[in-house]
């Protein structure tokens, strides 16, 4: 019960990864709320003492307010994962729509600067925290026909090295975890080509689980990694190579 009388809220946590960091959360004692876009998949998710928000994380001015208030429903905010994300077209840089760049980045990046902002503010006043924003391997090597999402996951990097540089004098951590591909519901956003191109890339031949993101979202988001900040933990199958 690593998380008795822990808070977390988990952006985009209806589904996929989100969700499995919610259940492994939840069974282990954390009073959870699952911020989505999707009305429909918060409703299929939102069970066994799991709270919903439905909320849009690109409107800042939306997730200050609610920050503001999940805390004060739970008793508290100790816990933050941005998990919410989009891949945006699987197309080369030259034929990359404008819109589409600007709709990845507005999730991907303002979304998450936005979460770690208003959860850090709250954090800083009652003195501990954990935030784990989820990255990928591709903001370290860039996958070609994906540069929005390379881009913008290559942001979320320096963004968590940043903020956990400035947290290091309190007991607030802030860390990124680096999967390769996941087998989860954002496969449906990608082509089938740009799947097995993924999967390619991978030594042990196979997807990650969202289960095994979330064992090491988990134990990030743990008092026992108390020594872990501004740091980047590769889930890529041996893909990963610095």
């Amino acid at each position: 019960m690593r998380f008795e009388n822990r808070t977390a809220i988990i952006t985009g946590g209806a589904s996929g990864i989100g969700l499995a960091i919610a259940r492994r959360m939840a069974s282990e004692g954390a009073l959870v709320t699952l911020w989505d876009i999707s009305e429909a998949n918060l409703a299929a998710a939102a069970t066994g003492g799991l709270r919903g928000r439905q909320i849009d994380v690109t409107d800042a001015a939306a997730v200050e307010a609610a920050m503001a208030e999940d805390k004060a429903a739970m008793g508290g905010l100790d816990t933050l994962v941005c998990s919410a994300g989009i891949t945006g077209p699987n197309v080369s840089v030259i034929d990359y729509p404008l819109e589409d760049w600007h709709r990845v980045q507005r999730l991907n990046v303002d979304g998450v600067f936005y979460c770690n902002k208003y959860a850090a503010t709250l954090m800083r006043q009652q003195g501990f925290g954990r935030i784990v924003n989820i990255a990928s391997i591709a903001g370290k090597e860039g996958n070609p026909n994906a540069s929005a999402y390379s881009a913008s996951k290559a942001a979320v990097i320096g963004l968590t090295k940043s903020l956990g540089k400035e947290f290091c004098d309190t007991q607030i951590t802030v860390n990124a975890v680096a999967p390769a591909a996941v087998e989860s519901p954002i496969f449906e956003q990608m082509t089938p080509e740009f799947i097995a191109f993924m999967k390619s890339k991978i030594p042990m031949n196979r997807f990650g689980t969202p289960e095994e993101i979330a064992a090491m979202v988990c134990w990030l988001a743990s008092r026992e990694a108390s020594f872990a900040t501004g740091a980047v933990f590769d889930q890529s199958g041996g893909r990963a190579t610095y």
